[in-house]
């Protein structure tokens, strides 16, 4: 769940230098000696890359794009997945990093351990490689066995808390995007006064359902928590990617497992709370937040593609963004989401 960007870097390409040769420059810098061979993998906010090293082992640098967060909120992330791997829970943590001996292009490490460099104007972290598949979610031994991993995670986000990373919470995912969308013009203008009602009908109701909860618990979050941010292989999940790290709800890790009619979510989340209350204890009340939640993600999700347009990998990836038809159909599922919010909440079944 992508946090806004800033508008100090909507109108640029902050990405157009980092060619092969300086993503094996950026690893040189640190010591990790590239033999040729790379990959770049599945990722518009950052530049992810599968590198091939000399001396046999697969690394997975992170190119963070800048102006997203402060060196402060992605050392926090990096010490928030050292807690989990302390833990021995199965998280993708970034590597401790040496500068080389005599690097090709300056270099500056932060963190205690190191793991964020600068060099060539990037901030970047290395990860080893983790190989997996995706989790087989229809299967309940499955989802139990995520429900187990997510508790674990929770029982170690609740024992401390975040000083830089974000909140979630209405006026960040679901206002300021509704504003920014609006304030740009990004709205086809023959959808606009549809879309409007229909977004601030909607706002209204996450509002109330937030409201009925004041005492409403929140804690540290992996915070993007869908199947394809988990790798499956023999000994179980893991995780991988907590760029989106932040405090919110318990709720917020568990709902994007569901999916289907009302009663495949009620046989789903059993499933998950079966494992998840083995470690965790869970207040049944954060289920009136399920559809809330996915009511954000969807206004939010609209206005991080937008923030960044002026990326070049955006119209590509989402070339039907500026057209009529994609405004109408957010307008038509933002009337939907209005209804299911007010429907009762989701109840668990006795498992």
């Amino acid at each position: 769940m992508t946090a806004p960007g800033t508008p100090a870097t909507e109108n640029e390409t902050p990405f157009a230098e980092l060619t092969p040769e300086a993503v094996l420059d950026a690893l040189d810098a640190v010591g990790l000696y590239g033999d040729g061979r790379l990959i770049q993998l599945n990722s518009y906010e950052n530049r992810v890359f599968q590198v091939y090293l000399e001396s046999g082992d697969v690394v997975v640098p992170k190119f963070y794009r800048p102006g997203r967060w402060s060196d402060a909120q992605i050392l926090e992330e990096h010490g928030f997945s050292a807690e989990l791997a302390a833990a021995e829970i199965p998280v993708v943590s970034p590597l401790a990093l040496k500068a080389a001996p005599a690097p090709r292009h300056p270099v500056v490490l932060t963190g205690e351990p190191a793991t964020l460099a600068h060099s060539m104007g990037q901030r970047y972290s290395v990860s080893p490689r983790r190989s997996g598949r995706a989790p087989e979610i229809e299967h309940r031994d499955t989802l139990e066995w995520i429900g187990r991993f997510i508790g674990r995670m929770h029982a170690v986000g609740a024992a401390g808390s975040f000083s830089h990373r974000g909140r979630l919470d209405i006026v960040t995912y679901g206002r300021g995007p509704r504003d920014y969308l609006l304030d740009r013009d990004w709205v086809a203008p023959e959808v606009l006064p549809r879309w409007r009602s229909a977004v601030d009908t909607a706002l209204g109701e996450v509002q109330r359902a937030f409201d009925t909860l004041p005492a409403l618990r929140t804690l540290r979050l992996h915070g993007d928590c869908h199947p394809g941010n988990i790798l499956w292989s023999e000994a179980g999940p893991h995780f991988v990617d907590l760029d989106d790290a932040l405090t919110g709800p318990a709720v917020q890790d568990l709902w994007m497992l569901l999916s289907g009619d009302r009663a495949s979510m009620r046989r789903q989340l059993a499933a998950v709370l079966a494992g998840y209350e083995d470690f965790m204890d869970f207040d049944r009340s954060e289920l009136r937040l399920v559809e809330p939640l996915r009511t954000l993600r969807m206004i939010h999700h609209s206005a991080w593609i937008a923030r960044r347009w002026n990326d070049p990998a955006f119209p590509i990836a989402f070339p039907w963004f500026e057209g009529s038809a994609y405004w109408g159909q957010q307008t038509q599922q933002l009337n939907e989401q209005v209804d299911t919010m007010r429907e009762p909440p989701l109840e668990v079944p006795s498992y």
